[in-house]
């Protein structure tokens, strides 16, 4: 009997263990799902640029499909897309007429999940662009608002205005962000919306509980079709002063039109603002929880005074907003004029003012701002992609940056079609235009650069594209590409994931960053800011005595992966990057 007791409680000993083993099983799975984004390249793509697949001169949906093994063989595993949604394309996507269907150039409802499911199986993360300040004036709330329709009279921000010697006035001097007052006159209502765009992109009322019930509604729809989360358009812009006070001058311009001649305290970065973003996180964690899978997670869009786009992360509470708020700091506060100790400054600025626990990241470029080429310069897309990969924290990559493409700032006005730029007319339009930055994805050298068939695209393909295109670069010994994708793989390092990061200004002209982790080799990446060879000591920033190896080098170096070298004798030709290991001498 004493035995079989025995062998009972044994037993039940085993199946504890094999429970608790199990559950420390799950929670590590768990822990990795909710944690998958944390060190993650997410890569952007504009939809209308990316990829063809019928001939009509503007990407779709199944091009982007057709090109999904592109990901997978660079190394990618989660993608961004622009606004797809059905939309009159006044702000080319960023206008939506019906948040839930694509827009007919782009494809259809099953197109979408076929994009999803094939992402799916090659283990790639699908985020959409998701616009909440506004929609067009072509969607049904908003038509429904103009006639009054019951549920819908206040979808939107409407006020009456005052009248002056005859003549309507709007309700105060603010400016929308494309020059011109934010209020625009509806006839048939007889009343002013506000729109901080375009005239064809009213603002939501998110004041109204209707309307954010209608946007939790839409976020659930897409969760339902499969997306791994969200990056939020314009969040800073969505709530508005209550009382709709004036905006103070800013002394900086003195065009009332100008987007620059108000200081924005009343319509922007508004503490509503992060009590919405801290609703949709609740949404996404809820969801998530409830449907299993891998965290789904939400990025956030707005440029702002570095305190204020902290507050994303989380309120002084330690409420939870966004998974991370974008860090556009590459784009606002860098350039080819930069300083070494303005990079070091500029990357300990964030790491210092994030708050802890969270995950900081890199914003290198995008369709709103010039290429990294055009920006920085040509000679500095290998060392600026080797700073991106190897921070601590979330890279993000616009399509075309992995080759170095660049601006196409000499296309006619005739052919221009950003909305602005065509309001600033033909003496202005080169300089205020993001069409350049938009041009179609140069996949080759054959006609419009493989992005499509048709006899013209919707933008020009950047005449440069028979030399720089991915294929020739998939060709080439060394290449933009070829960089970049050994990055990507190098970040697979648990070093990388994990490190501590430490950065140092050798001289004016020349940074390096260490990562480092117990019982891993640490890495050092250096980069010469300038258009002068450099001959730096990194004696005194690393420990010795150290071997030091190049693990990345770029297209035009004189070095060689695998090649050893001096840590006091290392030189680096203008805009030059390396990534090198140390490991302790034997």
């Amino acid at each position: 009997m004493a035995w079989k007791l025995l062998k009972l409680a044994l037993c039940l000993c085993w199946l504890l263990a094999e429970t608790q083993a199990d559950s420390a099983k799950d929670k590590k799975a768990k822990e990795v799902d909710d944690n998958w984004w944390r060190h993650e390249v997410f890569y952007q793509i504009y939809p209308r640029s990316f990829k063809d697949s019928n001939g009509d001169g503007i990407g779709d949906l199944k091009g982007i499909t057709s090109k999904l093994p592109y990901f997978v063989e660079t190394g990618i595993t989660a993608i961004w897309l622009s606004p797809i949604y059905s939309s009159p394309m006044v702000d080319f996507g960023y206008d939506i007429s019906d948040y839930r269907d694509i827009y007919p150039d782009y494809g259809t409802l099953d197109d979408f999940d076929e994009l999803i499911a094939t992402a799916n199986q090659l283990g790639i993360k699908v985020i959409l662009d998701f616009v909440p300040n506004h929609s067009s004036d072509k969607h049904e709330w908003f038509k429904k608002s103009a006639a009054r329709v019951s549920g819908y009279e206040d979808f939107y921000v409407w006020e009456d205005g005052t009248e002056e010697n005859g003549e309507r006035k709007p309700p105060n001097n603010w400016v929308s962000v494309f020059s011109g007052s934010a209020w625009q006159w509806h006839e048939e209502r007889k009343q002013f919306y506000l729109r901080q765009f375009t005239k064809g992109q009213p603002d939501l009322n998110y004041r109204n509980p209707a309307v954010l019930q209608a946007m939790d509604a839409v976020l659930t729809y897409w969760l339902k079709r499969g997306v791994s989360g969200f990056r939020i358009d314009a969040v800073n812009y969505v709530f508005e002063d209550k009382q709709l006070r004036d905006e103070p001058l800013s002394g900086a311009t003195s065009d009332p039109n100008s987007v620059d001649y108000l200081n924005h305290i009343y319509t922007r970065n508004q503490e509503e603002n992060y009590g919405l973003i801290q609703h949709w996180r609740k949404l996404l964690d809820d969801y998530s929880e409830k449907y299993g899978g891998p965290a789904r997670i939400m990025m956030t869009e707005g440029y702002a005074e570095l305190p204020q786009v902290m507050e994303f992360y989380e309120d002084e509470n330690g409420v939870q907003g966004a998974n991370f708020p974008f860090n556009f700091d590459f784009i606002t506060e860098l350039n080819s004029e930069s300083t070494a100790q303005d990079f070091v400054f500029t990357i300990q600025r964030w790491l210092i003012y994030m708050p802890p626990g969270h995950s900081a990241n890199w914003v290198m470029g995008n369709h709103d701002n010039p290429r990294v080429a055009s920006r920085y310069g040509a000679k500095s897309v290998d060392a600026m992609n080797m700073l991106l990969m190897t921070l601590p924290g979330i890279g993000i990559t616009y399509n075309g940056e992995e080759l170095g493409m660049e601006d196409y700032r000499d296309i006619s006005f005739e052919d221009t079609v950003d909305q602005p730029a065509c309001e600033a007319g033909k003496d202005n339009y080169k300089w205020i235009s993001r069409d350049p930055e938009r041009t179609p994805m140069q996949w080759s050298d054959e006609k419009n650069a493989g992005f499509s068939t048709a006899d013209s695209t919707w933008l020009p393909v950047h005449p440069n594209y028979q030399e720089l295109n991915l294929a020739n670069q998939q060709l080439a010994p060394s290449s933009h590409y070829k960089v970049y994708q050994s990055l990507i793989k190098l970040r697979s390092s648990k070093v990388l994931k994990d490190g501590t990061y430490t950065a140092q200004a050798l001289n004016r002209r020349v940074f390096a960053l260490k990562r480092e982790l117990r019982g891993q080799p640490s890495l050092l990446t250096v980069i010469n800011v300038s258009n002068r060879t450099q001959q730096v000591d990194v004696s005194d920033f690393i420990d010795l005595p150290n071997r030091l190896t190049l693990l990345v080098v770029g297209v035009n170096s004189q070095y060689r992966v695998g090649e050893r070298l001096k840590p006091d004798e290392i030189r680096l030709t203008p805009y030059e990057g390396l990534v090198i290991q140390l490991k302790p001498s034997k």
